[in-house]
């Protein structure tokens, strides 16, 4: 890849940081004609038609009770910063949960302000305005718009997001003359906790960020519909899979991840997280990603997958599938164990339960079929009081979902973990038993088994909505499901 760092502006404004020269780079420098030559002749491409984006009334919303619960403090929460990759490439940029659930928006290097004011805050969105073209940098800087395509005009975000837009660039130097109590979601911009070092605290920080965690545990109409996109569309992505699984059995497990990827890029933003295509014996990894296995005809695979919508929404469901079309006699006993316990799990799941209900249902039906199957000693209470199922089960049976795959991971352990479920939240229900091949307590046959079924599970007010109920889970409709597909 080329980049324009190569090239150096002969004079550049002293107030900005010079573009870089590419220290390999074929040009030298920048004629007095070219440099001319590149500022005019350029058509206006303002955008004066643009509308709110379809979330703006929700983001408007988050953001004043976000000023309810911190009156007179300046509040800031930044996108952050493009990463390195490699020399002078990035990796894809994926603006901070905080940022992009206030606001809508996206970029890199974007902060949201909350200023204090006598009725509460006054918001403004920093960003990088678009390329200058009087300097060069829109065609002279790696991250100039005829390399990396046009930003938004500060004017056009004004618009967007429904936020008051300045340019980012100020930001720092006025933040540091800033006076007054501040806090800072931390993490994502070194430039800007720096500009704020001696006025936060890290305990005052965290408040910030457990509040904006635990805002997102009931989920709003907006958010619900986004995950119900992305839910659709991986189940797509699921049919996709089944309909290559000769190609797969032909190559390796990339081949069943890189087929789900084309429709998480296709439909979505990109996949929700790293996509476990787990054949054979990886099954019984919990979180195998590595996927460059073989996949074998009378071996399970376990695919646990989720697309994420534009809006960073994802869905994250597992089925575990028989690659030949039919479960074998011993894997149909476990899946059916693995399924029934889901359905007592997701039974659990209603408004007024904790939180922990479903999970120790799941593991209360797993351990019973341990007991049964003389894997493990009972009674069923001992095991489960010593968590002796763990050994075959070791994951808990789900976790909040929104725009993290594990949603909401900063609130605090009363909101969350021995919170109780309202209608809102939306959660995942996966238990799993593994059977690991080394692993010399059970039955040979057994061993190199892994199973997970995981759906998305929306609190309702009566109860709960599977949102992932098209993919079929009962071993006997996964069969015909499977076979319908492959024609």
């Amino acid at each position: 890849m080329t980049v324009a760092e190569e090239l150096i502006p002969e004079t550049p404004d002293e107030s900005e940081e010079p573009i870089k020269q590419r220290k390999n780079g074929l040009y030298p420098g920048v004629s007095d004609e070219l440099a001319e030559n590149m500022k005019s002749g350029w058509a206006d491409t303002e955008l004066r038609d643009l509308e709110p984006i379809p979330q703006a009334a929700e983001t408007a919303a988050r953001r004043a009770a976000l000023s309810a619960r911190f009156p007179g403090e300046r509040l800031v929460i930044p996108a952050g910063n493009l990463k390195t990759r490699s020399n002078d490439t990035e990796y894809a940029f994926r603006a901070s949960v905080e940022y992009a659930y206030l606001t809508g928006n996206q970029t890199e290097d974007g902060v949201l302000v909350l200023e204090p004011t006598d009725g509460g805050h006054e918001a403004t969105i920093y960003l990088l305005p678009r390329s200058d073209r009087e300097n060069g940098e829109f065609w002279l800087d790696g991250q100039g718009e005829l390399w990396v395509g046009r930003r938004h005009s500060l004017t056009e975000a004004g618009t967007l997001y429904g936020i008051p837009a300045s340019d980012v660039r100020e930001l720092a130097g006025a933040l540091r003359e800033a006076t007054g109590p501040v806090r800072v979601v931390r993490g994502y911009d070194a430039g800007i906790e720096a500009a704020l070092t001696d006025k936060v605290t890290a305990e005052r920080d965290e408040e910030l960020r457990v509040f904006l965690s635990e805002a997102r545990l009931v989920k709003d109409e907006f958010e619900v519909g986004e995950l119900q996109k992305a839910v659709d569309s991986t189940v797509r992505g699921f049919e996709d899979v089944v309909k290559v699984l000769d190609k797969a059995e032909a190559t390796s497990e990339r081949y069943i991840e890189g087929t789900f990827f084309l429709r998480a890029r296709v439909e979505g933003n990109d996949v929700g997280y790293g996509t476990i295509a787990a054949a054979g014996p990886h099954a019984c990894t919990l979180h195998w990603v590595r996927n460059d296995g073989a996949v074998r005809s009378g071996e399970l695979l376990l695919l646990d997958a989720g697309v994420e919508t534009h809006t960073y929404y994802t869905a994250d469901v597992t089925r575990t599938l028989p690659i030949n079309g039919r479960f074998s006699d011993l894997q149909r006993k476990i899946y059916d164990a693995v399924y029934e316990a889901q359905e007592a799990g997701i039974a659990a799941v209603k408004p007024g339960a904790k939180y922990r209900d479903f999970h120790d249902a799941a593991q209360r039906v797993l351990a019973e079929k341990l007991v049964e199957w003389g894997l493990v000693e009972g009674p069923v209470e001992r095991v489960l009081e010593l968590g002796l199922q763990r050994r075959w089960t070791l994951h808990g049976t789900g976790h909040m979902l929104g725009m993290d795959v594990h949603d909401c991971a900063a609130a605090r352990v009363e909101a969350y973990v021995d919170g109780t479920l309202e209608p809102g939240m939306c959660l995942t229900v996966e238990p799993g038993l593994y059977f690991q091949a080394d692993d010399l307590t059970v039955p040979e046959e057994y061993r190199g088994i892994g199973v997970r079924i995981e759906d998305d599970i929306l609190v309702t007010e009566d109860g709960n909505r599977n949102l992932s109920a098209a993919l079929p889970r009962r071993s006997d409709e996964v069969e015909a499901w499977m076979a319908s597909l492959k024609g």
